[in-house]
């Protein structure tokens, strides 16, 4: 579940490309060096699991560490995050259908986003039905997405030997030679790259079995298989093609160095198998860390209590997957209007990462404090999981500080308007039955001169 969270399939399919063009020839480098604060927010998430496991993972931290107003903010981040993603990954499943039929069809947003919208529902069928189905069809396909991409960047890298490279190979490639402006779109590129292995911890309280805190280490190795990918894919790609070439293929540059390798039209299947599988998977991990939080949110009263119950016959939480369907197929429908499928792409990547970075910053700020006083006993476990996760999240609070700076309207206003509609649903006092807009109850009783 943690490698179908980042996706690596799906992820260098479409957003290696973009990173390429925002970074150059450091690409690689962009991929090492922005994986060291998620990999300390990884072991801030292995020891918080280890200590609390929950289905609202880090709401749950934040809110037991820091109150309830943190804890819901970084609560309703994630959903967010997870909202804007619907589109973000079911667009690339629709891409990758038509390209098996006929690639001339796959720039037209209205059919594309249509079969998405179809992909969306029957994944989400089948979330409901329970996580034993769903995590016996994950580990089956994650399996063959990954024999996919190694067969794939093998045959690159065999091709680029024998046959010449386009680009010859350089250790420049991993320097610091970033282009003017291009740190923070490269930052949040790698960013969404990572993002998605958390939902490990989201699943704990359904599979609380030896060995102990499965959930956290499983997110945590998740990383480098995923770190693995993400760098064979970005050196092949600059191996493969010139910077421009390689830039523009966000459609899926899977398949693109698949043909190059010389692999030929079966390349070509197997890519677009890949990127479809990615992208179910994906689809699927977003969708249970979505109704996983959402349940604990409601459980906790912290969200309308509705959607804090479990299913008695599905063991799920059935009403927090319908609302999820519901209002992941009206963006889906409202993206269909957007000029461009890159439009619509670039737009949600940055609205997505910093979200992320909001509530897995947080995250490594509670592991900070939650060990804060192991260095007594331990002063190697307080560097662990203390020192490298605060790092960790301040970088990352920081890189999405800045980013923001960076937006055209269209982002601010999903990325930050997003986070501050939180401000709407939240009620300090939790709700009952009887409150599910607070903020506009109480805007209404001092319109009409109430307390």
């Amino acid at each position: 579940m943690g490698v179908a969270g980042s996706a690596p399939g799906f992820s260098i399919a479409v957003a290696i490309a973009g990173l390429v063009g925002a970074a150059g020839t450091v690409s690689p480098n962009a991929i090492l060096i922005f994986a060291i604060p998620m990999l300390g927010i990884s072991i801030a998430y292995k020891g918080l699991n280890q200590r609390v496991p929950n289905a609202g993972a880090a709401y749950e931290w934040t809110k037991q560490t820091f109150g309830k107003f943190f804890g819901y903010f970084s609560g309703w981040a994630l959903l967010v995050a997870a909202m804007v993603f619907m589109v973000t990954g079911s667009v690339p499943l629709g891409t990758a259908t038509i390209d098996l039929f006929n690639p001339d069809y796959a720039a037209n947003v209205l059919l594309t986003t249509s079969i998405g919208a179809v992909w969306f529902i029957v994944i989400g069928v089948v979330l409901i039905t329970g996580i034993k189905l769903t995590s016996q069809i994950q580990i089956f396909m994650s399996s063959i997405e990954l024999i996919i991409l190694a067969v794939i960047s093998i045959a690159a890298f065999i091709h680029a030997g024998t046959a010449g490279a386009v680009t010859p190979f350089s250790w420049g490639w991993f320097g610091f030679a970033y282009p003017d402006g291009s740190f923070a779109p490269s930052c949040l590129l790698v960013v969404f790259l990572y993002w998605g292995w958390d939902v490990t911890c989201n699943l704990s309280e359904e599979t609380m079995k030896k060995p102990a805190n499965a959930a956290g280490t499983s997110g945590f190795l998740s990383m480098f298989i995923t770190m693995a990918s993400f760098l064979a894919f970005t050196v092949a790609a600059l191996l493969l093609f010139s910077l421009k070439d390689a830039s523009g293929f966000s459609d899926n540059l899977i398949y693109h160095v698949a043909l190059q390798a010389g692999l030929g039209p079966v390349g070509g299947l197997l890519a677009s198998l890949a990127l479809i599988l990615s992208s179910i998977a994906t689809l699927e991990t977003t969708m249970l860390q979505f109704s996983r939080t959402l349940f604990a949110m409601g459980r906790d009263r912290a969200l309308p209590t509705a959607f804090g119950v479990v299913d008695d016959k599905t063991a799920t939480p059935v009403r927090a997957m319908v609302l999820l369907m519901i209002l992941g197929l009206v963006l889906i429908f409202l993206t269909s209007f957007m000029p461009s499928l890159g439009k619509i792409f670039t737009d949600s990547v940055n609205a997505i990462a910093v979200q992320v970075c909001y509530y897995y910053g947080l995250a490594g700020i509670v592991c900070f404090w939650a060990y804060r006083s192991s260095f007594k006993r331990a002063f190697g476990e307080f560097v662990v999981y203390g020192i490298f996760p605060l790092l960790s999240g301040l970088t990352l609070i920081g890189l999405g500080l800045y980013a923001i700076t960076t937006f055209d309207i269209t982002t601010k206003l999903v990325g930050i308007g997003g986070l501050l509609a939180g401000i709407v649903f939240y009620h300090p006092e939790g709700y009952g039955r009887d409150k599910v807009f607070p903020f506009l109850e109480r805007m209404m009783l001092r319109l009409r001169g109430g307390d």
